[in-house]
């Protein structure tokens, strides 16, 4: 679990590709600190699995699941992403709840500059995102927590503090990128749940889920 927080800016250093399935080897330094193999580590807001790691940098691999629902394809070297390690029991929870598995992506359809801050308007690539991002709710952009400002339509817009734009990989970002947009788990489940209790046949392509979906995979 994460907090999308961002706690450094790590850089591509290299990408081996085999399809649909990488391995990415990152540039880092704080993120490194007492990493041991196995460590999970969010990287754009994509919860990966530390393979390799060296005093400078570590290597994930990207399973073709996460390749199809994610950037992290299009990233080349030498570009900047953003990075959290999983967090400690004993640590601040400043953001929300982040799990490090996206939802889809999204394109940013404008960024426009309001006195102190900058406003991102993004248009997710799968609209059914929309019903669980609300006006002050939580929403996660490359790894990144966030509250939403205002929903029109098949869009939202969030608004950057100079802080945060500063200290992630965000800063770089124009109109026509593309960022991981993951949504509030705690409303996910709760719309779930509701739609399992007014007995709605439901199925992960609609984005909804049955309790023969949960059983089947595990989960009941």
């Amino acid at each position: 679990m994460f907090t999308g927080l961002i706690e450094e800016i790590g850089t591509l250093q290299g990408v081996r590709q085999q399809g649909e399935a990488l391995v990415l080897t990152i540039g880092a330094s704080k993120v490194l600190e007492g990493v041991q193999l196995g460590d999970s580590i969010s990287i754009n807001g994509v919860c990966l699995t530390v393979i390799s790691f060296t005093g400078s940098s570590f290597s994930v691999d990207v399973v073709p699941q996460t390749y199809r629902h994610t950037n992290l394809g299009t990233l080349q070297n030498g570009q900047s992403v953003n990075l959290e390690r999983a967090m400690a029991a004993n640590g601040r929870f400043g953001g929300h709840i982040v799990q490090g598995h996206v939802d889809a992506t999204g394109i940013i359809k404008a960024r426009e500059t309001e006195v102190n801050a900058v406003v991102f308007q993004i248009e997710p690539a799968e609209e059914r995102l929309m019903r669980h991002i609300i006006p002050q709710g939580s929403v996660t952009l490359d790894g990144i927590s966030l509250t939403v400002a205002k929903t029109d339509g098949a869009r939202f817009s969030v608004s950057i503090i100079p802080h945060t734009l500063k200290e992630t990989a965000l800063q770089w970002k124009r109109a026509g990128d593309t960022v991981n947009i993951e949504t509030d788990i705690l409303g996910k489940y709760v719309d779930h749940l509701l739609g399992m209790r007014r007995g709605e046949q439901a199925s992960p392509a609609s984005g909804k889920l049955t309790a023969a979906f949960l059983s089947e995979h595990g989960f009941l």
